[in-house]
């Protein structure tokens, strides 16, 4: 079994409800065709580098998975047909950092007040 890492980016007025379906749609396409999602993370609504199909942003969601290539066949070919998604990349990796989420909400360090 190889590692990916695999990440898709949805339109922008997608409703949170929404974006949980497509989240669950894909995982549950990994199951079925004997792959392993290790972990997903949600990024959030974030601004793409140049427009896409008239999108400024973006709903970004992030797969770690376990499983084979035709895992990842099936995936992408679910993928291009999806009206409700604008990108998608799947990489593939030697090892999966399952501890690291780089783009977690990270709390205000607390400052002194200066007079």
């Amino acid at each position: 079994m190889n590692f990916y890492e695999h990440t898709i980016i949805a339109r922008q007025d997608i409703g949170a409800s929404q974006l949980k379906q497509i989240e669950e749609k894909y995982t549950n396409l990994v199951i079925k065709n004997e792959g392993k999602v290790l972990k997903t993370e949600n990024w959030g609504l974030l601004n793409l580098s140049y427009l896409i199909k008239r999108n400024k942003k973006g709903n970004y969601i992030h797969f770690k998975i376990e499983g084979s290539g035709k895992t990842i066949v099936e995936l992408e070919k679910n993928e291009k047909i999806d009206k409700n998604l604008l990108r998608y990349l799947t990489v593939k990796v030697k090892k999966i950092d399952l501890k690291t989420n780089y783009f977690e909400k990270k709390p205000e360090e607390t400052k002194p007040k200066t007079n």
